[in-house]
């Protein structure tokens, strides 16, 4: 069979592959946070016909040396990368959209085991963690600073744990919490939490914290506008293997490499729609141009049927 054939087949699958990336991309032009997608290709194993071979002679060198011969089998799948440009930034002035201006995501806990109660002490060992740019945040029945999907919004917590709001430093980390008396609520480019209760007193309810990684490609989606740490990522200062969570694994906004945290503002996607619809534009081209290799090979086996007639 012809070589042709197979390797017009490999285009195919990773051009049909690249679509469904840029398909993706541009069903989430409007998702708060989203990252694109991007496809990447290498070429396949090459079948040597003949190798390279050295000058012949070493005294009058009768020959001079010969490139090798291979012939290509088609191209692959090399990558699909998650591509974490900044977004454009949309004003909302909502006090619970927050937006990052440079590096840093968001920390998102859930337990297993429910004790992520407001104010708890701390995060439990078997919390599970995933990570966001998308700021959209909200209050649930207890006051607790959770996104869309319920998840309790990491930081320095009060009240049952040590806020230092004058310091460079976090305290104890956990969920944070404005109580349900609150008249109203601020927070500042440094994540801080301030709140005027009942008897007009601003108090602290917390600091948000940001956990910054030095290959957010490394990042794995699990869906809903989260992420969730890999061996690849590199979670700076993040725990051990059988450690919990500590203050040191996160970071104040603007501190240690994060960006500055701004309220009333969220992320928008760093899709470019001219860019996806001429990448979309480049795909069909080469699908097509695939289809018509299978096609120019399929006519040359049936001339070769047709041979003996």
């Amino acid at each position: 069979m012809l070589r042709s054939m197979y390797a017009g087949i490999s285009g195919m699958k990773g051009f049909q592959t690249k679509l469904d990336t840029i398909g993706n991309n541009i069903a989430n032009v409007n998702t708060f946070g989203f990252k694109k997608g991007r496809a990447t290709f290498q070429d396949m194993m090459s079948q040597t016909v003949s190798a390279a071979q050295g000058p012949q002679g070493e005294d009058d060198r009768n020959l001079g040396g010969v490139n090798a011969k291979q012939v290509g089998l088609g191209s692959e799948l090399n990558s699909i990368d998650n591509v974490h440009t900044q977004g454009n930034r949309q004003t909302t002035n909502r006090s619970l959209d927050l937006a990052i201006e440079g590096d840093g995501m968001f920390a998102l806990a859930e337990s297993p085991a429910g004790d992520l109660a407001p104010g708890g002490e701390g995060l439990p060992e078997d919390a599970v963690m995933s990570f966001t740019r998308a700021g959209n945040f909200y209050l649930d029945s207890d006051g607790a600073i959770v996104n869309g999907n319920g998840k309790y919004l990491v930081g320095q917590s009060t009240p049952g744990l040590d806020v230092q709001p004058e310091t460079d430093e976090l305290g104890g980390i956990g969920t944070i919490t404005i109580p349900n008396g609150a008249q109203s609520f601020n927070i500042q480019p440094n994540g801080e939490v301030n709140y005027i209760d009942e008897d007009g007193t601003t108090q602290v309810a917390g600091r948000v914290a940001l956990a910054n990684f030095s290959n957010p490609e490394g990042l794995r989606k699990i869906g809903g506008n989260e992420f969730q740490n890999t061996d690849n990522a590199g979670w700076i200062n993040g725990p051990e293997d059988g450690d919990g969570y500590e203050a040191a694994n996160f970071n104040i906004p603007g501190q240690n490499g994060t960006g500055s945290m701004i309220s009333g503002a969220l992320e928008m996607s760093n899709v470019d729609l001219s860019e996806e619809f001429t990448e979309m534009i480049t795909a069909q081209r080469g699908f097509q141009a695939n289809t018509r290799i299978i096609t120019t090979s399929d006519e040359i086996l049936n001339e070769l049927v047709n041979l003996k007639r």
